[in-house]
């Protein structure tokens, strides 16, 4: 084996774990949405519904960001 190919063995490996540690960063706001969500709805049950939709917005956001992620991890780990 020369330096080039652990040079690309390493590199591979950094992405996997690179998107690994993008994927908290989701996951977390995810769970901190869905929990305010849940807890407006207990404060105002009569908005549940709009609540629900703005959730649903805010996940979609925030799951944009572990995209970005695995994009980010295949176009520097090639």
């Amino acid at each position: 084996m020369d330096a080039t190919t652990v040079l690309a063995e390493m590199t591979g490996s950094i992405a996997s774990v690179g998107y690994g540690l993008a994927a908290i960063g989701p996951a977390i706001g995810v769970g901190i949405v869905v929990g305010k969500t849940i807890e407006g709805v207990a404060r105002q049950p009569e908005l549940a519904g709009r609540l629900q939709v703005l959730m649903f917005i805010g996940i979609a956001f925030t799951e944009a960001l572990a995209f970005i992620g695995i994009a980010t991890g295949f176009i520097f780990g090639a």
